[in-house]
């Protein structure tokens, strides 16, 4: 029997997983939903001082590029970063004009929907 936090649309679960006849494995919540960690202060203080247009993660995945950096200008439409979640590459788009202020994250980084990646001035 093996025990596993899962989070599921931001929705986090304490599994436990048990091997059943025949080696299929079962699963069964041991709890309710508790609520989704909130963000580490570290990056509340990255963005503090970033621009005032945010572009936020349209789904949860991992950094997989980033297109512009600090200083760039971009034209609504301009693909900023490109996020993977499930085997798809999600360009995150300029919501309009503006040269990019701050980039919040790094390739590589797992991300949550809603989430931060840059900010616009």
């Amino acid at each position: 029997m093996k025990n596993y936090t899962i989070t599921v649309n931001g929705n986090v679960y304490d599994v436990t997983v048990e091997e059943g006849a025949g080696g299929a494995a079962s699963a069964a919540p041991k709890a309710a939903p508790k609520a989704a960690p909130k963000a580490a202060p570290k990056a509340a203080a990255k963005s503090a001082g970033a621009g005032s247009i945010k572009i936020e993660a349209g789904a949860a995945g991992k950094v997989f590029k980033i297109e512009k950096k600090v200083g760039d200008s971009v034209k609504k439409g301009d693909a900023v970063l490109i996020v993977e979640a499930m085997k798809m590459e999600i360009p995150q788009v300029a919501p309009e004009d503006g040269t990019v202020a701050s980039i919040d994250c790094a390739v590589g980084d797992a991300v949550e929907a809603g989430a931060v990646l840059a900010t616009l001035n």
